[in-house]
């Protein structure tokens, strides 16, 4: 069944700039060029698409975003497409030259790719990938913050993994990487694909970019997305409506080192905005992250354990994370918020 509504939360214009790009890009073009210009990374007439078709339904902030960054979609070389731009890109660009530098482990990932059993993929990863891959630079590199600033985690959440693994973050990325390729099947696993090859292909994408999926969305769906800045905490005190299902993704372990208040005040709102059957998921560098036994919730009198205000679902969590295709998050988390 589709949601009533979506609210998508983002306190980074950036991120709300992309959502906006698409839903433009859903509700004006056709699938050919949509999937063309979010499938590949790249097309050659997105300048005239962007000017004529996409732009003019644009908020203010992401016509100024755009107007410098649409030829991200355009470069001539098909291998640096708009997916090896942005911070997280790059560290893709980056290692898409080392892995030009060795042929050997070149050749190795593109057979994985193309496999299309787990015996195989163990096979290829063991024997061509493996030994070319975890060399003391690419160790090195893991463990800067800096490049881990470049994919997204902050100090609090590096800390938390190191405290965790003793190879440090470079043994816990060889860890996910390896449970992906040993588990799960990389011919459907579009995010590390993406990673590899900078593009997705028609059998190996995300759901909107399936056309099906597409034409359900530009029929309508894609009308009952709406776009907030700011944060969580902020729309949630914003709003009137009741909100069944919360996906909180991991910023709450950022905000548990640097602002602790700001973390109470979010499950609060969450709680008060909750409908009778609130749902909410959220990850964590830490299988089991301490302020989620922490925080207490409540206002004056009426505080309260986290714990007594939502029911956490520890075993659907454990089970539904051996299914997770990225696989770098040590802790999921599944509560429901208790009536």
């Amino acid at each position: 069944m589709a949601p009533r509504r979506v609210h998508a939360v983002d306190a980074n214009p950036r991120q709300n700039a992309l959502l906006e790009l698409k839903l433009s890009g859903i509700r004006h073009l056709e699938f050919d060029d949509f999937f063309i210009l979010f499938g590949t990374g790249h097309h050659r007439h997105f300048e005239d698409l962007y000017r004529d078709v996409l732009r003019e339904h644009l908020s203010p902030f992401a016509r100024v975003f755009w107007d410098e960054r649409y030829p991200w979609f355009m470069r001539q070389d098909v291998r640096n497409t708009f997916y090896y731009h942005g911070l997280s890109g790059i560290v893709a660009r980056a290692f898409r030259t080392f892995v030009a530098l060795k042929p050997a482990l070149r050749e190795g990932l593109e057979e994985l790719l193309e496999a299309r059993s787990l015996d195989e993929q163990r096979a290829i990863y063991e024997a061509r990938v493996a030994p070319e891959l975890w060399t003391r630079s690419v160790n090195w590199a893991l463990s800067r913050q800096f490049t881990m600033s470049l994919l997204g985690v902050p100090h609090p959440q590096r800390k938390e993994v190191e405290r965790q693994h003793a190879g440090g973050i470079g043994g816990f990325v060889r860890e996910a990487i390896e449970y992906v390729v040993f588990h799960l099947p990389m011919w459907t696993n579009y995010f590390w694909a993406l990673y590899l090859r900078g593009r997705y292909t028609r059998d190996n994408c995300p759901e909107y970019l399936k056309k099906h999926n597409f034409q359900a969305l530009k029929n309508g769906l894609a009308d009952r997305v709406s776009i907030h800045g700011g944060t969580v905490t902020g729309f949630l005190t914003r709003t009137q409506e009741r909100i069944s299902k919360y996906v909180l993704l991991d910023h709450m372990d950022w905000m548990s080192s640097y602002d602790p208040k700001a973390l109470v005040d979010e499950w609060n709102a969450l709680i008060e905005r909750a409908a009778g059957n609130a749902r909410l998921i959220l990850r964590s560098a830490h299988a089991e992250p301490a302020y989620l036994q922490a925080v207490q919730v409540g206002h004056g009198s009426e505080r309260r354990r986290l714990r007594d205000a939502v029911r956490f679902h520890p075993e659907l969590a454990q089970e539904l994370q051996r299914q997770d295709r990225v696989h770098t998050y040590a802790g999921f988390h599944i509560a429901d918020v208790l009536p």
